[in-house]
């Protein structure tokens, strides 16, 4: 049996429409992971915004605002260390001189 051009052009449509068909389905679900991966790099790209502006925010704001308190508690450590000692003899002291006062009081009161 011999094919003639008509015969072939024939079959060729016809497996064009059958190959067509099968393909149709895989190409939309193509197209549709297309969009579904467009979303995902646009809302990557979002959330890469969002950290940067975090970061900014970080970096000029919360960092510094945290070296300043870090600074102050430092400051109000040193201080409060620099004088514990100090402030032992000064109790000591006060004690002393609790008891000189009492000590003159009644003096003073036997005297007058």
């Amino acid at each position: 049996m011999t094919l003639t051009n008509e015969d072939l052009l024939a079959i060729s449509q016809l497996l064009d429409k059958k190959l067509d068909a099968r393909l149709k389905p895989i190409k939309n679900e193509v197209h549709s992971l297309k969009n579904n991966v467009s979303s995902v790099q646009a809302e990557m790209q979002y959330m890469k915004d969002d950290l940067h502006q975090v970061k900014l925010y970080q970096e000029n704001i919360i960092t510094p605002a945290l070296n300043n308190i870090e600074a102050c508690y430092t400051d109000t450590y040193n201080r409060y260390k620099d004088y514990a000692d100090k402030m032992d003899a000064a109790l000591d002291d006060i004690e002393l001189l609790k008891k000189v006062v009492t000590e003159h009081s009644e003096k003073l009161q036997k005297i007058s």
